[in-house]
């Protein structure tokens, strides 16, 4: 019998949580487990039930989606952490990122597309709207970044970066390259530092950012 994620849902607004929860119910791959519509609210559930998946609204009244992520990461919730929001500016955009967000999706996705992203980041890649994906670049566009050629990344470090900007997960990288999941880790923080990037969903908008150049 293949795995069952659980969810957790972080939204203020019933109608929307009701939706999304029976939307999510459709798909075998997943079991919602909880919804809650504040953070503190959510952080309790989260801290009790240990989701796979948290789904987090932006824009909620007393406790935003970026604290409720702050508060997630101080209490050591091991989860999958996805923005599900209407904003796709690109502050909010890179203030979730940085916060600890694993992926940000826009709440308008068809409804297909949001359990295929749900998938991919419950395996431990990193995901994001497409049209989301501009407003990241022109954020990160403000960043001096140096290009990978002159940050002085080593041979393997360069290798992780190629698999970083494919969205796969330390477990994925491992195994491609036959090294410890501790050892991508090293691997990832020194690559993240050197380019001057934040996190790792920046590094797969900096790959498809030197891609598009290429072209």
């Amino acid at each position: 019998m293949a795995t069952c994620n659980t969810v957790l849902l972080i939204d203020d607004h019933a109608l929307f949580r009701k939706g999304l929860a029976q939307l999510i119910a459709m798909d075998d791959s997943f079991r919602v487990v909880g919804e809650a519509a504040s953070g503190q609210e959510g952080v309790e559930l989260a801290e009790e039930l240990h989701p796979d998946v948290i789904l987090v609204d932006l824009n909620m009244p007393g406790m935003s989606g970026i604290e409720t992520l702050g508060l997630l990461r101080e209490r050591q919730v091991d989860a999958r952490y996805i923005m599900l929001t209407v904003s796709d500016n690109e502050r909010d955009v890179m203030m979730a990122l940085r916060a600890g967000a694993h992926g940000y999706l826009l709440k308008d996705m068809e409804p297909e597309d949001l359990c295929e992203h749900l998938k991919k980041a419950a395996n431990g890649a990193s995901v994001l709207s497409e049209s989301v994906t501009g407003s990241l670049i022109n954020a990160l566009a403000t960043n001096q970044r140096m290009p990978a050629a002159q940050a002085d990344l080593t041979a393997r470090e360069a290798e992780v970066l190629d698999f970083l900007g494919e969205g796969m997960c330390n477990k994925t990288i491992a195994r491609q390259l036959g090294i410890s999941v501790g050892t991508v880790k090293v691997h990832v923080k020194h690559v993240l530092h050197k380019l001057n990037l934040h996190s790792r969903l920046e590094a797969v908008v900096w790959r498809h950012e030197r891609d598009k150049s290429r072209h």
